[in-house]
């Protein structure tokens, strides 16, 4: 999975399924009349771009504050490239007594152990340990013998990390690491979308690297049109158009293997890991995108799925009641399949 699993992972703030930055190509035509305001610029090791109008006035200035101070709390929380953040205090500190980490990391927590059960070991916040040992955090693939795989996998284990209580965590094995990268994009894309709320915009697109979330719809009553990229490493072009729905806000979130590998001696080495191996994983899918409210489920979700595989991903996808657009590279032939809950779902539309 893309590194906690899963695998995005930016230079900063390990954001994942923040790896795949650049997924979704934002398609804003429209009205000119109210204007679409846009803020965009670097953040977690990748870029943001944020769509917003109003009917009433709203202070533009504050709003960019707001923002950008809300980034700042985010990575002094989440990022794993920064050693006086809350969750590398918790992984520094080597004991297995209760640890205040705050209510936001305990909530991401709770739902990462529910998509790790779903995905039967798969998708896995402690996986860090792993993700090191093959080098991808520095970008310079290592690959480790059988013997120091198997020994890396004793570190690994949801069932080692216990909540305690709203606020505090425990590790039930010291040397535990947690790394969030697999879900923290999806929470910052819902932080950001509170920001803009909390500035009493209604009407807006947030994306952080490719992973976003829309509210509203555009001047004139026109939905947010969102285009998802050709899953294929050596093209940028569009795979397909999801319309949004205007009365009800979702996310748009996708995982996938095809921007970031190694390739060594005519062998590619994915960097999307599976918890229950300590390897890359090998099928054939490449892409898998979740549409639902909650951008932080919905990140854990298609990092899981992807993680899975086609035939795995899919029966999670329609036990839990996911929406999932999954996509499998055949030779040179893309070929894609819809969970249940994405084939009768009918507030938005993908062509």
């Amino acid at each position: 999975m893309t590194n906690p699993n899963t695998i995005k992972t930016p230079p900063r703030l390990t954001l994942g399924n923040g790896f795949i930055s650049g997924l979704f190509l934002i398609m804003l035509a429209g009205c000119s009349e109210p204007t679409i305001q846009k803020l965009e610029g670097p953040a977690q090791g990748t870029t943001y771009h944020i769509s917003y109008w109003s009917e009433s006035p709203v202070d533009a200035k504050d709003i960019k504050a707001g923002v950008e101070n809300e980034f700042a709390v985010i990575d002094k929380l989440l990022s794993n490239y920064r050693p006086d953040s809350t969750i590398e205090t918790f992984n520094s500190v080597e004991n297995t007594e209760s640890q205040e980490v705050g209510g936001e990391i305990v909530s991401l927590v709770k739902i990462a152990q529910v998509v790790n059960q779903a995905s039967q070991g798969c998708y896995d916040l402690t996986i860090k340990p792993l993700f090191d040992l093959w080098g991808f955090r520095g970008d310079a693939l290592t690959i480790p013998t059988d013997s120091t795989i198997v020994t890396t996998l004793k570190q690994i284990g949801m069932e080692k990390l216990e909540v305690v209580d709203d606020t505090h965590l425990r590790k039930k094995q010291a040397d535990l690491k947690v790394d969030l990268s697999s879900i923290a994009q999806g929470y910052s894309v819902e932080q950001i979308s509170k920001v803009l709320a909390q500035k009493g915009v209604s009407n807006y697109l947030v994306e952080i690297g490719g992973e976003l979330k829309t509210n509203g719809y555009k001047p004139g009553l026109q939905p947010w049109r969102i285009a998802v990229e050709r899953p294929l490493p050596e093209e940028r072009t569009m795979h397909k158009v999801v319309t949004m729905p205007k009365d009800s806000p979702i996310a748009v979130m996708t995982s996938g293997t095809y921007r970031h590998y190694f390739d060594d001696h005519g062998q590619r080495y994915s960097h999307i890991l599976d918890a229950r191996n300590g390897r890359p994983v090998t099928h054939n899918l490449v892409s898998v995108t979740v549409l639902i409210s909650d951008p932080s489920v919905a990140d854990a979700w298609s990092t899981a799925l992807l993680c899975l595989g086609q035939k795995d991903g899919m029966k999670a996808a329609n036990e839990a009641k996911i929406p999932a657009l999954f996509i499998e590279l055949q030779g040179s032939e893309l070929t894609e399949s819809r969970s249940d809950a994405l084939s009768t779902l009918n507030t938005l539309t993908i062509h």
